[in-house]
């Protein structure tokens, strides 16, 4: 069974769009999201209405939690803080209500758990090794072996071991445009397929994954798209510029 995972969409429909075609060329058998489908990008409802559309099983981003009015914004940088207000006043009633129903983490395929931030907390990030360890505890709560999160914007990947045997490349960063990691029994994963929508890796191509269960391989991807119409869409919309120009630098 392939399963996609994409996460960190925010509303930049020229990458969700990208990344979606990419993945209708590869065929996996479903695809997961890891949240945050708004945020940041000019276009919130096109963006959930593709997914919407395609019944792809979705959870809970801190940005939707605010945008459906579930949450403040309490600790949102200023420029984040005027897009969630902007696409708030925007987004229809019907996305609102679906993305105020999203679940908090997901479990498929026995084995793995989503989440947005952490297995902890939504809001909290994973950014290195220590950050991911300091998880296990938690999956072995909930028996999971494999963990797939989003939330930093960071492709990445972290073993319980530290080892990530890594079949076509560097070990840990710099991740081409594919990337195959074998997984290993016993072991336990946190795994960040990276951002859709906005890329703060150094890479701004758009980033998905893969996972392979029945050969226990994870693949990163990443994906060109037109960065500079939705740069210009977000300068028509009136949000803040370092929304825009960011896109540009992968950060």
């Amino acid at each position: 069974m392939l399963i996609g995972l994409i996460s960190d969409l925010h509303a930049n429909l020229e990458a969700t769009l990208a990344v979606l075609r990419e993945l209708d060329r590869t065929g996996p058998d479903t695809v997961v999201s890891l949240g945050d489908l708004t945020g940041y990008g000019a276009n919130p409802n096109e963006v959930v209405d593709l997914i919407r559309e395609r019944h792809i099983p979705t959870i809970m981003g801190n940005h939707d939690a605010v945008v459906s009015g579930l949450e403040e914004p309490w600790f949102f940088r200023e420029s984040a803080k005027r897009a969630v207000a902007w696409q708030a006043e925007r987004l229809r009633e019907d996305n609102r209500k679906w993305l105020a129903s999203l679940p908090e983490q997901a479990r498929f395929n026995g084995c793995c758990l989503g989440v947005h931030g952490s297995p902890s907390n939504r809001d909290e990030y994973i950014n290195d090794w220590l950050d991911a360890v300091r998880q296990v505890d938690v999956m072995n709560e909930q028996h999971a072996h494999i963990c797939f999160f989003g939330h930093s914007h960071k492709a990445a990947l972290f073993s319980e071991t530290g080892h990530t045997p890594y079949e076509n490349g560097p070990s840990q960063a710099g991740f081409p445009r594919k990337a195959v990691y074998k997984l290993e029994d016993g072991n336990r994963y946190l795994i960040n397929p990276g951002s859709v929508g906005q890329p703060r890796d150094g890479d701004l191509r758009a980033a998905f994954g893969l996972f392979d269960l029945e050969g226990k391989a994870f693949e990163f991807r990443r994906v060109e798209y037109d960065v500079a119409l939705a740069q210009r869409k977000i300068l028509k919309a009136g949000l803040p510029p370092d929304l825009a120009s960011r896109l540009s630098l992968g950060k």
